[in-house]
């Protein structure tokens, strides 16, 4: 009782936050399928509990957002968790990621009780819930889904939901929007009739301890035809640089072993990177964070969350300089 009364206190909070604009999003490069296997992760307690098959149905390649990994997480682990309580046991759930027309969509279906027409409209209002069927013990007061309809509009998306009714199961969608160049792979660019993505001679290093960020970065520009390597720290980057040679490197300020104004430094000083150009990926954008940063000898100063298209372009220019023998 304990337990499910600090979840709903959780969630009164979270309702409060986002109703009254004090929710502050963590913005980074996203990919929906590692949110949505986070989530069923997450969840997993609940629908084995229940005695669900569960079948998680990823994208074949990344579908790339700008978003708060965990409020997207959340988001995605208060409908799965919805769709649970509302599924007799022994039911079935499924969720999907998919992309189309620049959105990511995941969808969650379940073979449960269905909503009946006259809820539907009003399923992500706050205290709105279906009729409790005998076996469902997990109860709760209507927040989840409210704040799923505030968390999702605050990155930019909207949910809906769909049933034909008592009995027929429900599915809910959220619709997020993909980040441009987040999309089809080179095999699907070619079956469409279209060319693949044109193979950069420029290599990139990436260097941020932030794991997802720094991965969901490199896929991006891979499928976009650079040569990428990520490293997670300051002494991996300078032992990988040696070998790699970077032309650009794209250096988070806040590493834990040493910062990236530092890293920099020392980057210039190899032989094998003293041409590199520099990239500062910081949080902090003020006068006096660019003066310091170019400093310590970086070119260019991106304040994140980094838009991918300015990333492209940023290193499409200092291709073509290179290229021109700038």
């Amino acid at each position: 009782q304990v337990d499910h009364m600090t979840e709903l206190v959780d969630d009164l909070l979270d309702v409060s936050r986002v109703t009254r604009g004090l929710v502050t999003l963590d913005l980074r490069l996203v990919d929906l399928n590692a949110i949505a296997r986070d989530a069923v992760e997450q969840t997993q307690p609940l629908v084995q509990a229940r005695g669900h098959a569960l079948d998680l149905r990823l994208h074949g390649h990344p579908v790339i957002v700008q978003g708060d990994a965990t409020r997207l997480i959340q988001v995605m682990a208060n409908v799965l968790n919805n769709a649970a309580k509302y599924t007799p046991e022994g039911g079935h759930l499924t969720i999907s990621v998919s992309l189309a027309d620049g959105w990511g969509e995941v969808a969650v279906r379940d073979d449960g009780i269905g909503i009946a027409p006259e809820l539907l409209p009003h399923v992500f209002e706050l205290f709105s819930q279906a009729e409790r069927t005998p076996d469902r013990s997990q109860g709760g007061l209507g927040l989840g889904l409210a704040l799923v309809k505030g968390l999702v509009e605050l990155h930019g998306g909207n949910v809906h939901a769909q049933s034909d009714g008592a009995g027929t199961g429900s599915t809910f969608t959220i619709l997020l929007p993909a980040t441009t160049g987040a999309v089809a792979a080179p095999q699907a660019a070619q079956e469409a009739g279209t060319p693949a993505p044109a193979q950069h001679s420029l290599r990139v290093l990436i260097v941020d301890d932030n794991s997802d960020a720094a991965d969901t970065t490199a896929t991006c520009l891979e499928a976009m035809g650079w040569q990428v390597a990520v490293e997670y720290s300051a002494a991996a980057a300078l032992v990988r640089a040696a070998d790699f040679r970077p032309g650009v490197c794209l250096l988070d300020i806040g590493l834990p072993d040493m910062d990236g104004h530092q890293l920099a430094r020392e980057l210039l000083a190899l032989p094998q990177t003293r041409a590199s150009v520099m990239v500062a990926l910081t949080g902090y954008g003020q006068q006096q964070d660019r003066a310091r940063s170019s400093q310590a000898g970086f070119a260019h100063h991106l304040v994140k969350p980094v838009s991918l298209d300015a990333l492209a372009a940023l290193l499409a220019a200092v291709e073509a300089e290179r290229a021109g023998g700038g």
